[in-house]
């Protein structure tokens, strides 16, 4: 028996082993023109393959591109479209610079931070009152889910001054919204199936 295990593998295994063999074969044709002919048979095949992406942009580019991929680049003929270098496929991306900065409270997370200075620059008082309950609401949120025992706003209030090097001071008899009102959890009712009663005989 020939298992596919016992065969090379394939490049692109999307397309399958027949289409695999019809590379094989264009690469064997010494007639330029019919190796072109050939060439064009195959991408109308692939394209066949996957007509929900025919709309879909730079789609016969792609398909010449997995044709050349396949061939490992050796296929002689008039390619349609540039073709992506041979060495793109194996070189590696560049490294994702990450951010090294620190959070001083991880709970409350960078975006809060990052709030909090936008709100230091704000010179609208009313937006920077505003902006500035919008954070602290979200401060409060985030730490009752950290631990909802430690949840005061004073504390919430304590910590925007800390973190604001104290520019944001809230005015005394400020209150934040409640937790419960916050997360208030969806009424569910467990409704009971009604049971099949007997048929009467």
């Amino acid at each position: 028996m020939d298992y596919n295990s016992n065969r090379k593998n394939l490049i692109l295994p999307e397309y399958g082993r027949h289409i695999q063999k019809m590379v094989d074969h264009a690469l064997t044709i010494e007639d330029r023109e019919e190796r072109m002919t050939c060439a064009n048979t195959i991408i109308g095949i692939m394209g066949n393959m996957f007509p929900h992406l025919r709309d879909v942009n730079d789609f016969k580019h792609k398909l010449w591109d997995h044709l050349a991929i396949m061939a490992d680049f050796k296929l002689d003929i008039e390619y349609p479209y540039q073709l992506l270098e041979k060495e793109t496929l194996t070189k590696r991306p560049d490294k994702i610079p990450y951010k090294n900065s620190k959070i001083r409270y991880k709970h409350y997370g960078e975006l809060v931070e990052q709030m909090i200075d936008k709100a230091v620059l704000l010179e609208d008082e009313t937006e920077r009152k505003h902006l500035i309950m919008m954070i602290a609401n979200h401060m409060k949120k985030s730490l009752a889910v950290w631990n909802k025992d430690a949840v005061t706003d004073d504390r919430i209030f304590d910590d925007l001054k800390r973190l604001s090097k104290n520019q944001l001071v809230v005015e005394e008899g400020t209150r934040l919204i409640e937790i419960k009102e916050q997360h208030q959890p969806r009424n569910r009712t467990n409704k009971k199936r009604p049971q099949n009663k007997p048929k009467k005989k």
